[in-house]
């Protein structure tokens, strides 16, 4: 097996594309009928993430007749290095972007990060690794 995207499965799929690309500034990579896929990691063959309509997936399933889960824990979470993740906050922080904490050291972690929801609440993680750590 060779590992392709995570793809979320979205409710509004115009506002989410108008997020990643807009806000986030990611380069869509292809479209067709409510399915794209991003640009994110210089070099990576695959799509690495990608969005598709829930209704649409939902039907090549078979479970259209269950709702999508709201109120509740993240089961998961998109992570992304960043060169500096205080000029990043700033920088979203002007296209209106919401964050969820300001920038902080993790220093168990070894870097700074900070967090944000896109509209469908899904939780992104920005991050640069420490000065000393091993990603730096």
């Amino acid at each position: 097996m060779k590992f392709c995207n995570v793809r979320l499965l979205v409710k509004d799929y115009k506002k989410m594309f108008e997020f990643y690309t807009q806000k986030l500034g990611f380069k869509a990579r292809w479209n067709v009928d409510g399915y794209d896929s991003f640009e994110v990691t210089e070099g990576f063959a695959g799509e690495a993430l990608a969005i598709f309509s829930s209704d649409a997936m939902a039907q090549f399933i078979g479970n259209a007749d269950k709702a999508q889960p709201v109120g509740c824990r993240e089961k998961m979470m998109l992570s992304f290095e960043t060169e500096n993740v205080d000029e990043t906050y700033k920088a979203l922080l002007a296209k209106g972007v919401e964050f969820i904490n300001e920038p902080t050291d993790w220093t168990d972690a070894g870097m700074r990060v900070v967090h944000l929801r896109d509209p469908e609440e899904n939780l992104i993680e920005l991050y640069t690794p420490l000065e000393g750590t091993c990603g730096n």
